[in-house]
């Protein structure tokens, strides 16, 4: 199971002899939702191997599908119609007013900002916002809904071109969308070049030590790039001159990070605990997740066992 991958490069530090922790085979993508004129048609698939960088520790899948194709013209999610996805961000929202003391007179940026669900809260008090994401569809009904939104993928070149008109952020804003990202640092670097001095990056991310202690492989897929440790963001920040001050535990998605990230390194106890933490359980070594590796195929062997005794015994099955 655990063999090298000396042919593929980690995305945060460039090391090649990446070791395979996991493989799920070749697969079609998730939230690939088919009309009936699609169904007789070849569908897209692609390799999906899960596999550590030993010399960073971040955990992520090798292939890079284009994001052309995963985040195109019918991207089917639109962050608005979970009632529990508003709440969340609408208390995330509020906490960031008060605490900053954003007014009039801020600029919050948010990275995928998908429908505008999260941007509405700041509009509401008449705060300047400034939503990007590639997905037409949530694009158009920010828009309509009254949250100024760019249509684009978020990288380097675009914080550049919005940097040099004037667009620095007091609050930059990306919320599961890290683990999504092609060029992992071009995207953290873009964040560093539009925040201003005293501004701070939120950024919630899913945690990679409650998907190894739930055995939450349904959440590794192509759209998923990368699985974060809180070692593997420190060194990711770091790189590009920014610090993870604090981070807050989180029951969404499985269990997910909060993190707040500076250009002035100020580190709470938050950060420092969970460090200690991962360094006494191992993650930053390849065996940790050999256990977890192990528990995905005791529950695949299950599973088929199951189900051939399911077809054997005449019954049906319907898959959703």
């Amino acid at each position: 199971m655990c063999i090298s991958m000396g042919n593929v490069k980690c995305r945060s530090c460039g090391y090649t002899d990446l070791e395979l922790i996991l493989s799920l085979g070749t697969t079609p993508l998730a939230d690939g939702l088919l009309t009936k004129d699609q169904l007789l048609k070849a569908e897209y698939t692609a390799p999906l191997d899960l596999v550590f960088c030993p010399a960073c520790t971040l955990v992520q899948i090798t292939v890079s599908v284009p994001p052309e194709i995963l985040f195109g013209r019918d991207y089917p999610y639109f962050s608005s119609v979970s009632k529990s996805l508003l709440e969340h961000f609408a208390n995330s929202a509020n906490h960031l007013i008060n605490s900053r003391e954003l007014n009039e007179k801020s600029l919050v940026i948010e990275l995928a900002s998908n429908d505008g669900y999260m941007l509405k809260n700041f509009v509401e008090k008449q705060i300047p916002v400034l939503g990007i994401d590639p997905a037409k569809g949530p694009v158009e009904t920010a828009q309509k809904s009254g949250v100024r939104t760019l249509h684009a993928f978020f990288g380097k070149e675009l914080a550049a071109q919005l940097r040099d008109e004037g667009h620095l952020a007091d609050v930059i804003l990306a919320n599961n969308v890290l683990a999504h990202v092609p060029d992992l640092n071009g995207f953290v670097k873009g964040i560093g070049m539009l925040l201003k001095e005293d501004g701070v990056a939120v950024i919630e991310a899913p945690y990679l030590g409650d998907l190894i202690d739930h055995c939450e492989f349904d959440t590794i897929y192509h759209q998923h790039l990368c699985y974060f440790s809180v070692t593997a963001l420190d060194r990711l920040f770091r790189r590009h001159g920014l610090y993870l001050n604090d981070i807050k535990r989180l029951a969404i998605h499985g269990g997910s990070l909060r993190l707040f990230v500076e250009k002035r390194e100020s580190r709470k106890d938050s950060v420092q605990n969970l460090l200690q933490e991962e360094q006494s359980r191992g993650m930053h070594r390849l065996t940790f997740y050999q256990n977890f590796a192990e528990n995905v195929e005791k529950i695949k062997t299950s599973l088929m066992a199951l189900l051939g005794e399911l077809k054997k015994n005449g019954k049906k099955v319907a898959a959703y």
